[in-house]
């Protein structure tokens, strides 16, 4: 074929300077599986913390500490609400492992709170992240008493 028959392109290469032969595909398999996705532990914790807060019977996430710095937090001109409180995640390249911290709410079932707790965040986490969940770790920091108050870390004034 002439230079004119095929339009200026160039005659495809079968070989290189060394020998080697260089083939017409490019990049080598599956595009999806070229490079790598690194997942931040935050990323995974935020997921963690918004599937764990939709559960019924979740009242808060973290410990009184940190909810009553959260607290203060959000009321700061331009603070926002920390969905990452009462959650730490450990990802590694294929895998995550979980520890939440939760306050339920008063006479909902510890154990089935849990389980429903486990079953939402190990569905979100894997559905959005493609990590396998190794394992969610549940502590239950306080129990939510019907007459509590809402706003917890303030007290009433002693003097009027």
């Amino acid at each position: 074929m002439t230079e004119s028959a095929q339009g200026n392109r160039p005659e495809p290469r079968t070989g290189d300077s060394q020998g080697k032969t260089l083939g017409a595909k490019r990049g080598g398999g599956d595009p999806a599986t070229r490079g790598r996705t690194t997942i931040a532990d935050g990323v995974v914790e935020k997921i963690a913390g918004m599937a764990a807060r939709d559960v019924v019977g979740v009242h808060a996430m973290g410990s009184g500490f940190a909810r009553t710095l959260g607290a203060v937090r959000d009321r700061v001109p331009g603070g926002s609400k920390s969905v990452t409180r009462g959650v730490k995640a450990e990802v590694g390249e294929v895998q995550t492992a979980l520890d939440l911290e939760i306050v339920v709410e008063y006479g909902v079932s510890i154990a089935d709170l849990a389980r429903a707790v486990r079953e939402n965040v190990i569905s979100a986490v894997e559905r959005m992240t493609g990590l396998e969940v190794v394992e969610v770790n549940i502590a239950v920091s306080d129990v939510k008493l019907p007459d509590d108050e809402e706003d917890e870390g303030e007290e009433e004034p002693r003097l009027q």
